[in-house]
């Protein structure tokens, strides 16, 4: 056998085992149905104040506004989810002086540093819609807590995509 030929097969075979390597990716725990505690609401954003004009309506998201949620491994806004954004815009609008934290979370599927970096896309694709709209840039700031505040804790379809999600938090 050439050298040539033996260096050609031994580059191969790493590579194949680079792939098999890198394929090997974070494994969830089987689905399982979980019923949600009743009596039990979320905790409250940082930096959030108690008022009627904060008050927490869906997720984390302050009243009036709405949260907007994501398809799977998605920040793109679908269709379903512009009117909550019109809203949230028109209510911003309204209120050229309230300062607003958009919080960008993901269901626990995947890796922390890859949910951190979805979560930041998602807050950032909300912002770029509102700012399109009229909302003043100035206004808006963006966090991504990637996994990190879940909403539900089921293994389930149902539990993940509420927390594939952006709050809208009205910051002090």
């Amino acid at each position: 056998m050439l050298k040539s030929e033996m260096f050609g097969k031994m580059f191969l075979l790493a590579v194949i085992c680079c792939f098999l390597l890198i394929g090997c990716g974070k494994k969830t725990p089987p689905p399982t149905i979980t019923k949600a505690t009743e009596g039990l609401g979320p905790v409250e954003s940082l930096d959030t104040a108690a008022t009627d004009e904060s008050a927490t309506v869906e997720g984390r998201t302050s009243a009036p506004m709405l949260p907007v949620y994501f398809a799977f491994d998605s920040s793109m806004v679908a269709g379903d989810q512009v009117g909550r954004l019109e809203k949230n815009a028109d209510f911003l609008k309204d209120h050229p002086q309230t300062k607003v934290r958009i919080e960008g979370n993901c269901d626990p599927r995947g890796t922390r540093e890859y949910n951190l970096a979805l979560g930041e896309r998602r807050a950032l694709s909300a912002q770029k819609y509102l700012v399109n709209l009229g909302v003043s840039g100035a206004n808006l700031t963006t966090v991504s807590w990637g996994e990190e505040k879940l909403l539900l804790f089921g293994h389930d379809e149902l539990s993940w995509a509420q927390d594939r999600r952006d709050d809208f938090v009205i910051v002090k």
